[in-house]
């Protein structure tokens, strides 16, 4: 009896492994798609300079930002199909100014001079992010 249980534990865990692996969501909630990821990422930092300072839904997304910021960096850092691109610099620069914001002065607000520059390059990365779509 303790053979059949064995064996059919280790047949469950088995299965439970290939098919977690299989899946095509990542850990990190990015789909691999970088121009999704990109204007996903863009819309939730938006959101997370947008608003009110002092609540908790400020810092709840300014901690979901740096996670993020993280997640992307690390994700199409190394991708050399996508390094290269000049959406992907003005990105890389936007979230290096807010990430250094968010580590070097965590508890001040975001000054109306980084605000408005970070506008400026999702605006250029969204620009850049058409001219670079491939033909359909």
């Amino acid at each position: 009896m303790k053979r059949f249980f064995a064996f059919f534990l280790s047949i469950a865990l088995s299965a439970s492994l290939l098919l977690t692996s299989c899946s095509s969501a990542t850990p990190t909630g990015l789909s691999g798609n970088y121009s999704q990821d990109t204007l996903a990422l863009i819309t939730s930092l938006r959101t997370a300079i947008e608003l009110p300072e002092g609540t908790a839904e400020k810092s709840a997304a300014q901690s979901d930002a740096r996670s993020k910021i993280s997640d992307f960096i690390s994700q199409y850092r190394r991708k050399s199909s996508v390094a290269g691109l000049s959406s992907f610099m003005t990105m890389t620069t936007a979230l290096n100014g807010l990430a250094g914001h968010y580590s070097s002065y965590p508890n001040r607000p975001l000054p109306e001079k980084l605000k408005k520059r970070l506008e400026q390059e999702f605006k250029m990365v969204e620009g850049s992010l058409d001219r670079e779509a491939p033909a359909v």
